[in-house]
């Protein structure tokens, strides 16, 4: 019997996992168990209920106001102690959090093997983004089996060393997970959603990247008031951290064509993308959720972990200047011909089958 523990605490990771977590279980004989660092609270108990997912160790480390330190500390202090009472063969982790990596860490620690999903994502910069790259390139060192979502990751692994035994490209779980609950005749929840004018253009924008923190934020959304001469409709969805929140408020609340939402849960935000026009985001998940549904990304970042979506011409890097977004929303909502490109251009991260593919080679290794 293999004993496996998929391990979480954020948000996105929740989503990249449910459907693995469900592929693990359907196998007879293992005995699958899910380890929930609650770094993300609220946010993890939202993905748990959608996908009807629930926790057998529950670490409940989220403090108001942690740090980096904090929940590297408690990660780590809460899997000692798990794997005192129950402890697994293998561990698989996702991405580039602070539950990742410490989670890695500690299973390091007892000699237990590390399954990496999502593994070989890189800049150039180890600071940026801070603190992920360096969260997933230390997950690399330590790991035992590697999960890329493309051939571009799975080389960034082989130049690092990393045997080519040990590295499977399985597509990237996401597209599992969004294709699972995008529906066309979906209706929204929330009462601002559902008044949104299918006729009118619709900018989704998210925003909570460390390095876009203070005077970046605040030219981001500076960007969107001079949006304000469009007939374009603004839905901000925005990061549950206060800082950020204020933020937004403070500049945004009074606009007539901005909608601050707070984040909504991942059916409500999944359909919302599948019917926007395009998407302004600092995001790394949503550089790869957008393409699958054909929406063109504007990221606000000097820098990507995933090039593949640039090489394809679904994703465009514009930084976090204010002038800089703003002629490239307008670009996007005058040029029909560079709209077309971006829009149609192939999703280069997978067919919405990575968990099943991970799950097959998981017991061809371990059965």
């Amino acid at each position: 019997m293999l004993k496996l523990a998929l391990v979480f605490g954020t948000r996105p990771e929740a989503i990249k996992m449910a459907p693995l977590v469900r592929e693990c279980q359907r196998v007879d004989g293992w005995d699958t168990k899910v380890i929930i660092t609650g770094q993300h609270r609220e946010m993890v108990d939202q993905v748990l209920e959608l996908f009807d997912l629930r926790a057998d160790y529950d670490l409940d480390i989220m403090s108001h106001g942690q740090t980096l330190s904090d929940i590297a500390e408690r990660t780590l202090d809460g899997m000692r102690k798990v794997f005192s009472s129950w402890r697994p063969d293998l561990v698989l982790v996702h991405g580039d959090t602070g539950t990742a990596f410490a989670a890695t860490l500690a299973s390091f620690y007892e000699k237990i093997p590390v399954g990496h999903v999502e593994a070989g994502l890189r800049t150039e910069s180890i600071h940026n983004p801070f603190p992920e790259e360096a969260n997933r390139r230390l997950i690399d060192v330590l790991a035992t089996w590697y999960f890329a979502p493309t051939e571009q990751a799975a080389d960034n692994l082989r130049r690092e060393g990393i045997e080519n035994e040990r590295i499977f490209v399985t597509g990237n779980t996401v597209i599992d997970a969004l294709l699972s609950v995008v529906d066309d005749e979906y209706i929204f929840q929330h009462p601002t959603l559902r008044e949104l004018d299918p006729d009118r253009p619709c900018l989704v924008v998210t925003a909570h990247r460390r390095e876009n923190w203070g005077e970046p934020l605040q030219d981001i959304c500076q960007a969107l008031l001079d949006l304000d001469d469009l007939d374009l409709q603004i839905v901000v969805a925005m990061h549950r951290n206060p800082a950020i929140q204020q933020v937004m408020r403070g500049i945004l609340g009074n606009s007539p064509n901005v909608h601050l939402l707070d984040a909504p849960d991942y059916r409500e935000f999944a359909n919302l993308l599948a019917r926007c026009t395009l998407l302004l985001t600092d995001s790394g998940g949503l550089q790869e959720e957008a393409p699958a549904l054909h929406k063109p990304v504007l990221v606000m970042r000097e820098v990507t972990e995933r090039p593949e979506a640039l090489e394809a011409g679904t994703v465009r890097l514009v930084g976090s200047g204010r002038q800089d977004i703003v002629d490239a929303v307008r670009e996007l909502l005058t040029d029909s011909a560079l709209y077309e490109r971006m829009s149609s251009a192939p999703n280069p991260y997978g067919d919405g089958q990575a968990a099943r593919r991970i799950c097959r080679i998981l017991q061809e290794k371990y059965e």
